[in-house]
């Protein structure tokens, strides 16, 4: 069986490309002739003057008016502003120039009169507002001399919104209110402040009452579960907590105790016990047994007692008395720096032994040396 290959050949009327046909648009003017000539329109002639001037844009066929020359610049005179013509119209400033606030249309006595306009304005608005009477006490303050809390948590709880004065809630530090006004405290406020502890220990010597200094570890070292004093009679009917870490956390001695001196030593979390033992105006009582060596005449047992004085100020009246032989026994309302001491040199005495066994109602007890129990829900300082 044969197979035939046909070859398909363009027939000649597709193989002849036609050019295309461009029929005339009367619209359109013969590209084959030059362009005709523009008739020139009549124009009334103007005589020319030596300041006539043209546009700079398209020329339309007319000449303008003759241009005044400019007036010459008045010295010390502003003139980049175009003068109003009516006062409703602003007054528009041209573009400015090099050559600083001056050449840009800055003029300084506007300015100062903006300012000065300025300042009236916002001293107006603060004398609508209420002046703060210097003789109202601040709230954190007057909670502080209630009692309520230490300055520190009043500020706490202020911004924590837990104070209300007369009704309203107070969360602003640094408010002033009335000597007279009502103070209420949220409860959240005093659920916070029960937890925290005051805890007695008996800072035995060679430990600082607070940061360690020259090689000595304070005596906040010592409150560990090891050192807790569990002998206590009234822990189970008083003390039901178990010791946490948290319970170190702002822990803070309220008062000192020499390095050389032992017996009790207050450490609090509370702002209203430090306050209440060290505060400016506090009177409570502090007692002490001394172990001294020397003659002590009756005269100078009385300057004891009172009339003695340290850094230039006369002590509070004392308590001085024998408690046997050898050691005196001492009840002072003031606490300055190794003032025991000092006043026991004053009248010839050594001090060889100081030991401080009650801090106002509180007392140091059988607590032993090193060792540490919570303050109890009875007892008040």
């Amino acid at each position: 069986m044969t197979t035939l290959k046909l070859s398909k050949k363009p027939s000649d009327a597709s193989a002849v490309q036609k050019a295309p046909v461009r029929r005339t648009d009367p619209a359109k003017r013969d590209r084959t002739k030059p362009p005709p000539k523009p008739v020139a329109h009549e124009q009334e002639e103007k005589p020319k003057t030596e300041n006539a001037r043209q546009r700079n844009h398209r020329y339309d066929g007319k000449l303008h008016e003759p241009v005044e020359p400019k007036p010459a610049k008045p010295h010390g005179v502003d003139t980049r502003t175009m003068p109003r013509s009516d006062k409703n119209e602003p007054q528009y400033r041209q573009a400015p120039r090099r050559g600083g606030k001056v050449r840009d249309g800055f003029v300084a006595s506007e300015f100062d009169k903006t300012r000065t306009l300025r300042e009236a304005t916002h001293k107006k608005a603060a004398a609508k507002l209420p002046q703060k009477e210097e003789s109202n006490p601040r709230l954190s303050k007057r909670m502080a001399e209630l009692g309520l809390c230490s300055r520190r948590e009043a500020d706490e709880w202020i911004v924590n919104g837990w104070v209300k004065v007369d009704g309203v809630i107070i969360d602003t530090l640094g408010s002033r209110i009335k000597p007279d006004a009502e103070i209420v405290i949220s409860g959240y406020a005093y659920e916070q402040q029960s937890e925290q502890v005051t805890i007695l220990l008996h800072k035995p010597i060679g430990y600082v009452s607070g940061q360690a200094e020259d090689g000595y570890q304070p005596a906040i070292v010592l409150v560990h579960p090891d050192n807790e004093w569990l002998d206590d009679p009234e822990l189970n009917d008083h003390n039901t907590k178990e010791f946490q870490r948290g319970f170190l956390h702002g822990l803070a001695p309220a008062g000192r105790l020499d390095i050389d001196s032992t017996g009790m030593l207050v450490l609090t979390q509370d702002g209203r016990v430090a306050r209440h033992l060290i505060g400016e105006d506090s009177s409570v009582e502090k007692e002490y047994l001394v172990r001294v060596e020397g003659e002590l005449s009756d005269g100078d047992m009385e300057r004891l007692n009172h009339g003695l004085s340290l850094d230039g100020e006369t002590l509070k009246p004392a308590k001085v008395s024998w408690q046997n032989e050898d050691q005196l026994r001492f009840v002072l309302r003031e606490g300055k720096k190794r003032q025991i001491r000092r006043m026991c040199e004053m009248v010839g005495l050594q001090v060889v032994g100081l030991k401080r066994v009650r801090i106002g109602s509180v007392n140091l007890g059988k607590l032993p040396v090193g060792q540490w129990r919570y303050l109890r829900n009875n007892e008040r300082f």
